[in-house]
């Protein structure tokens, strides 16, 4: 009784509240306010608010979400050492984490030896051009 009385007063005031940004001229902050205010209002004539209530104050649906949660607990744990005991398991096999190309050769570009003091690096950008000329930039 208590719930139903403190949506329609939150309805009633959201209303209200829409009232007022129509009458500011801000037509469609207060239809969304509207939107938003009569959302309780609904919940109590479908009765939501009354089962909503009936549930919070009942101890043996607070019991159920514990074997739920404890439940969903369970889940979690039991993935969690189903992964752990693959990633042992690929260790040991030796399959465990593998190169993506282990066929792969090493990069072919080598640094470059920074010039001797006093001279300037001399960077060619000959390469760079040759690329944007290609793409016609």
């Amino acid at each position: 009784m208590i719930a139903e009385t403190i949506c329609s007063a939150a309805a009633a005031a959201g209303l209200g509240i829409a009232a007022i940004s129509a009458y500011r001229k801000r037509f469609l902050s207060a239809a969304r306010i509207a939107a938003y205010a009569l959302v309780p209002l609904g919940l109590v004539m479908t009765g939501a608010v009354q089962w909503i209530a009936d549930t919070a104050f009942s101890p043996v649906a607070w019991a159920g979400f514990g074997v739920l949660g404890t439940a969903w607990l369970l889940f979690l744990s039991t993935r969690a050492v189903e992964r752990r005991r693959a990633v042992r398991k690929g260790s040991a096999d030796g399959s465990g984490t593998r190169a993506v190309a282990p066929g792969a050769s090493t990069p072919s570009r080598a640094v470059a030896a920074k010039p001797p003091a006093g001279q300037s690096t001399g960077e060619d950008f000959s390469d760079i051009e040759a690329i944007l000329k290609k793409h016609g930039i």
